[in-house]
This record gives C-alpha cells, sequence and structure tokens, in this order.
C-alpha cells in the first residue's frame, strides 16, 4: 500500500509517498480502509522535526475517514462499519495518510451520517481537542469565555461546543472573519485586546499566551493547545494546556453532534494521497479557512 512518510526533515518536499506492507491490526484493534484523512498543523511539525525522531521513518496523518476492513479480537467492530477515528502519535511508523491505517478500537466512533468521508475526516484532531481543552477550563454554563483563533480549525470547534455548553463567547480574530465567527454562535467579536480582567476564561488556540492571560479574572482559567507553552499563572487564574487523547467514546458524542447541526465542517480543498507533498505546501501558505483533506 501507499504511504506519506519523511526519512528526513524540512520543507514540503521531504514528503515521500513510499510502498509499505499492509498493517495488521492486534487485538483490539482494528484497520481502516482510508477514505479521506485530514492534513494539520502538527504534521507540518512532524515533518519539519518539531518533535524529534531523526533516523526513523514517520508516518504522518492523524485524522482518518473510512471503513473498517479487518478487525483483531475484542473490538466490537464489525468489517463494513463506516467510522472515524484518532491515530494519535507524532513518532508512528505510519499516519492515516495512507491507504490503510491500524488503530485502537477505543479510539473509534461511528462517522456522521450527515456529511461526506471528506468533512468527516476533518472532526476527530480538532474537535477533540476542543473538547477537551473546555472540559479542563471547567468553566459553567452562563460563564464567559474568549475563545482566541476563533475562525481556525480548533477554534470554531471551540466557539460551536462551548456555546453548546451555555457559555457566552467572544471570538478573537481577524477583522475579515467577523461574519464567520459570528455564524458560529459567538455572542461578540473583536479583532484586537479584550478588557484586561473581563472574562472568566481563555481558550488560546491562536497560542497568544501572556497578552490572552491578561484578559482573565482572577481566580479564572486559561488552556492553550500546545503542552508545555502555556503562561505561568498569576493572580490565582489555573493555567495549562491540552495534550489531546484519543476517546471513542467523546468522539462519539462529537459526531452525533454534527448530524444535530451543532458542529460545522470545514473543508478548504481536496488533494490525492500522491499529492500530499503538494498539500503541505498549500498548508504553508496559510490563510486557509478550513481544513486540507487528501484521499487515496
Amino acid at each position: 500500500m501507499r504511504a506519506a512518510v519523511v526519512t528526513g526533515f524540512g520543507g514540503p518536499d521531504v514528503v515521500e509517498i513510499v510502498e509499505v506492507a499492509v498493517p495488521e491490526p492486534g487485538a483490539r484493534q482494528v484497520r481502516i480502509k482510508v477514505a479521506a484523512a485530514a492534513l494539520n498543523p502538527v504534521d507540518a511539525g512532524v515533518r519539519a522535526g518539531v518533535f524529534g525522531g531523526a533516523g526513523k521513518r514517520l508516518g504522518l496523518g492523524w485524522d482518518v475517514a473510512g471503513t473498517v476492513d479487518a478487525t483483531g479480537v475484542a473490538t466490537g467492530w464489525s468489517v463494513g462499519d463506516e467510522v472515524v477515528a484518532l491515530a494519535y502519535g507524532t513518532a508512528k511508523s505510519l499516519g492515516t495518510h495512507a491507504d490503510y491505517v491500524v488503530v485502537d478500537a477505543d479510539a473509534v466512533a461511528k462517522a456522521p451520517a450527515s456529511v461526506d468521508v471528506v468533512h468527516a475526516a476533518t472532526l476527530p484532531l480538532n474537535a477533540l481537542t476542543a473538547s477537551q481543552a473546555l472540559d479542563a477550563l471547567g468553566l459553567e454554563a452562563g460563564q464567559s469565555l474568549v475563545v482566541t483563533g476563533a475562525a481556525g480549525a480548533v477554534g470554531g470547534y471551540a466557539v460551536q461546543l462551548a456555546v453548546h455548553r451555555g457559555l457566552s463567547v467572544t471570538a478573537v480574530a481577524r477583522e475579515g472573519d467577523e461574519e464567520l465567527v459570528r455564524s458560529l454562535g459567538a455572542a461578540r467579536f473583536v479583532s484586537g485586546a479584550v478588557a484586561a480582567g473581563s472574562v472568566d476564561g481563555v481558550l488560546d488556540a491562536a497560542l497568544l499566551g501572556e497578552a490572552a492571560l491578561e484578559w482573565v479574572r482572577d481566580g479564572g482559567a486559561f488552556v492553550g493547545v500546545i503542552p508545555g507553552a502555556h503562561p505561568a499563572s498569576v493572580r490565582g487564574v489555573r493555567t495549562g494546556a491540552v495534550e489531546v487523547a484519543p476517546d471513542g467514546a467523546r468522539l462519539a458524542e462529537l459526531a452525533a453532534l454534527v448530524d444535530e447541526g451543532v458542529l460545522t465542517l470545514r473543508v478548504a480543498e481536496t488533494y490525492a494521497l500522491d499529492e500530499a507533498a503538494k498539500a503541505h505546501t498549500r498548508l504553508a501558505e496559510g490563510g486557509l479557512r478550513g481544513r486540507l483533506v487528501l484521499q487515496p
């Protein structure tokens, strides 16, 4: 089968399509025939060597939508099931940018029925990150939340999920994105700074760090999206960062929210798997409002 990998670090040109053996699922694992797989900034980080792994073959791709093709024992899944899943890991030898991928059974969820596989492939990584970040904030209905980078993939899901949880959301994004983020449910829009100490929490998808921490009231909460990169606590504000974890049960809840119309899945462009390097080039150019998706 084909797989997109890197064996050395650098720009988009280091992404290779190689022929590898079809992986076999072990106990409590399933093999998915990939129909679509999103390309995320974390893949660019793997490609550039941000996470290390020099001298190894590193597979690319975390998100997948497709069909269960084979199962190990004790999985609860059947061949032919249409699913989505998160294949976690920055140092895995094979990722979802491939013809087939093996994942743990408890990382898998039934695919949303109301969208095609291309859109479904944009759900797992970014929606789970947003959902788990909101969990870490621990805010209650009626409290106020600022989401930075609200027009991005994680930020957009965070806005919609926060509104669904009953939070009052202020979206921070570029001026040209106001219509978009308001359509996601944000009650307020800001293209610059928020008043200091004015909100109960910040979900910092734009990596503003200490500047956004100033907006949180004393004793509030701040959560970033890059582990270890969050600012230190001040004024009794809890600070932290989410490290996304596979969670098939939560992913199933998120897929249900797609079918209920709560979550909006956004696709910017699609590429064939063989065009993976070209897709990385487009990702590096920026300005996307939605995910790039590879299709084998």
